[in-house]
C-alpha cells in the first residue's frame, strides 16, 4: 500500500504536467506549425488532439463519480502515443524535413509525451480494480484520483452538479467509441497507415 501523502503529491504532480504535455505544449506545437505553414506537423498534431480529447472525457468521467474513467484514463494514455507514432506518412514527411526550431521542438515534445503516457500507463495499471468495483472506487486511494477533476469542477462549472457534467462525460466517451470504431473497422482497411490520402 503507498503512502497516502506520497499517491495524492504524485497524482497531483500527474496532473500538473498533463496540463503542460497534453494540452499546453501541442497548443503551442499547433498553432506554430499553422504559422509555419507545416502541413505534416499541423495533421499530425491535430490527429493528436482528437485522440487527446479522451483525457478531457476522463476528467468529466471522474467528476461525475464514474469507475469506468480509470479504464478511459489507462486506454488515453496507450492511444496518445500510438497515434504520434502510427501513420508512415507523417513520419517520413517529419524526418526528411530540413533541420528547424519547429521540428526540433514537435520531435522533442512528441518523445516526451511518449515517455510521459508510458510512465502515466504503468502509474495507473495498480489502480485498475477501482474501474470494476464500487467498494474499490470508494477507496481513499481511489478517490485521490479525483481531487484535480472535482478542483477543475469548482473553478469552472461551480454552477453544474457533478452528475450533470458526468452526463456529458458519458456522452463524449460514446461519441468518442463511435469515432474510434469508424477508424478502426472502415478508414483503417481503405487508407491504412497513409494519415494524408
Amino acid at each position: 500500500m503507498i503512502d497516502p501523502s506520497l499517491l495524492r503529491a504524485v497524482v497531483w504532480l500527474d496532473y500538473r504536467l498533463a496540463v503542460l504535455f497534453t494540452v499546453f505544449l501541442p497548443l503551442v506545437l499547433l498553432i506554430w506549425a499553422f504559422v509555419q505553414k507545416n502541413e505534416s506537423i499541423q495533421r499530425l498534431t491535430t490527429i493528436y488532439w482528437k485522440v487527446a480529447s479522451l483525457l478531457m472525457i476522463t476528467v468529466y468521467l471522474m467528476i461525475g463519480g464514474f469507475a469506468l474513467s480509470f479504464l478511459s484514463a489507462l486506454l488515453a494514455r496507450v492511444l496518445i502515443p500510438t497515434s504520434l507514432w502510427f501513420w508512415v506518412d507523417l513520419n517520413e514527411e517529419i524526418r526528411e524535413q530540413p533541420g528547424s526550431v519547429l521540428k526540433f521542438a514537435f520531435s522533442a515534445w512528441r518523445w516526451s509525451v511518449t515517455i510521459y503516457n508510458l510512465l502515466g500507463a504503468a502509474l495507473l495499471i495498480p489502480f485498475l480494480p477501482c474501474a470494476f468495483s464500487n467498494t474499490r472506487f470508494a477507496a481513499a486511494d481511489c478517490q485521490v484520483w479525483l481531487e484535480p477533476p472535482l478542483l477543475y469542477k469548482s473553478y469552472l462549472h461551480a454552477d453544474y452538479t457533478n452528475g450533470f457534467l458526468g452526463f456529458f462525460g458519458i456522452l463524449g466517451l460514446v461519441i468518442y467509441f463511435l469515432c474510434l470504431a469508424w477508424f478502426v473497422f472502415v478508414r483503417l482497411g481503405k487508407q491504412g497507415r497513409q494519415a494524408m490520402n
